[in-house]
């Protein structure tokens, strides 16, 4: 039985509380997760300058041996270089960047003395274009005192913080969109499945619910098997045997240009799951912020339905 899927004529009205009520979470909340974020970035800005002697020596020694260290040092720079851009600038190979910024590492195959070589490089174009606006004792030829350090430390923070902040935020409203559904499971009855409790996720016991759970499904006509993550599973207290566990997307949204873009995502993992598992497993959205109608008439029409935050009562609805 539909929800809110089959109500269009709820949704501008729906989609409007959504709007408002993401916008009083972010202007309320979003502050202090990203001030939190930037507290610890800080921290860890402090480190990797302690490693490179407060940006006077970057030895390849240290790159090599803290590779990922290098997203901070393209944003000590002035202006704060790209990562292609620093591959352009300091002539290295875009393998040696990608790995050390994405993987954390250097290239396990990549031969010592080219390694040493680019590596070196790479430093001598940061300390060459050291912001000194930021780096004041640069100029003065020594390592700054413990005050302009750390004003330093917190304005390249600021500028990592600024360059991830969408993942930031969306990382806290997930966070507070499970803490809700787990709320209202709770009040509901039902309580978080213990670790070990069940062998798999069709084997939870009645009235039991788990957050960021993988659920293996076949992929491609060879039948490889992959998991999807799933943000909440939660098995009905009437559930009988042989039926499915709920399963439930956490979704959030800054604006509408993202979720259109995005809206794929959800219709793939519905499709996957239906041909593993048949027509009756469900597949369904906890949304808040920005989703018009152009994402609900895509997600409806591949028959997944949602509940919306601000009307989170609707979970009663799915039989919970």
């Amino acid at each position: 039985m539909a929800v809110n899927r089959n109500k269009v004529d709820s949704w501008k009205a729906d989609v409007s509380k959504s709007v408002d009520f993401y916008n009083e979470w972010f202007m309320t909340f979003a502050p202090k997760a990203f001030r939190d974020t930037r507290i610890e970035t800080t921290k860890e800005v402090e480190l990797a300058l302690q490693w490179t002697e407060n940006l006077t020596n970057i030895k390849p020694e240290t790159l090599q041996n803290h590779p990922s260290v290098l997203p901070m040092l393209r944003m000590t720079t002035c202006p704060p270089i790209a990562r292609d851009r620093l591959v352009g600038l300091a002539g290295v190979s875009p393998n040696l960047v990608k790995n050390m910024e994405i993987n954390k590492r250097v290239p396990p195959k990549m031969k010592q003395q080219e390694l040493i070589e680019q590596l070196g490089m790479i430093g001598d174009i940061i300390e060459t274009m050291a912001d000194p606006d930021i780096f004041v004792w640069k100029e003065r030829g020594d390592i700054g005192t413990k005050e302009e350090v750390h004003r330093a430390s917190t304005i390249v923070a600021d500028r990592l913080c600024g360059a991830v902040a969408d993942p930031i935020i969306r990382n806290a409203q997930e966070q507070r969109q499970l803490a809700a559904m787990k709320a209202w499971l709770e009040a509901s009855g039902y309580r978080e499945l213990n670790s070990g409790e069940a062998e798999d996720w069709l084997s939870m016991p009645n009235g039991t619910f788990s957050f960021r759970f993988n659920v293996p499904v076949s992929q491609g006509d060879e039948g490889k098997q992959v998991n999807i993550p799933v943000d909440a599973i939660i098995m009905r207290k009437d559930a009988r045997k042989g039926d499915f566990p709920a399963l439930f997307e956490a979704k959030s949204a800054g604006d509408f240009t993202n979720t259109n873009k995005r809206r794929k995502e959800e219709a793939i993992k519905i499709q996957q799951l239906r041909h593993t598992y048949g027509d009756k497993i469900t597949f369904d959205l906890f949304l808040c912020g920005y989703f018009d109608s152009g994402y609900l008439g895509y997600e409806a029409a591949e028959g997944i339905d949602w509940v919306w935050e601000h009307r989170i009562d609707d979970l009663e609805q799915f039989g919970f």
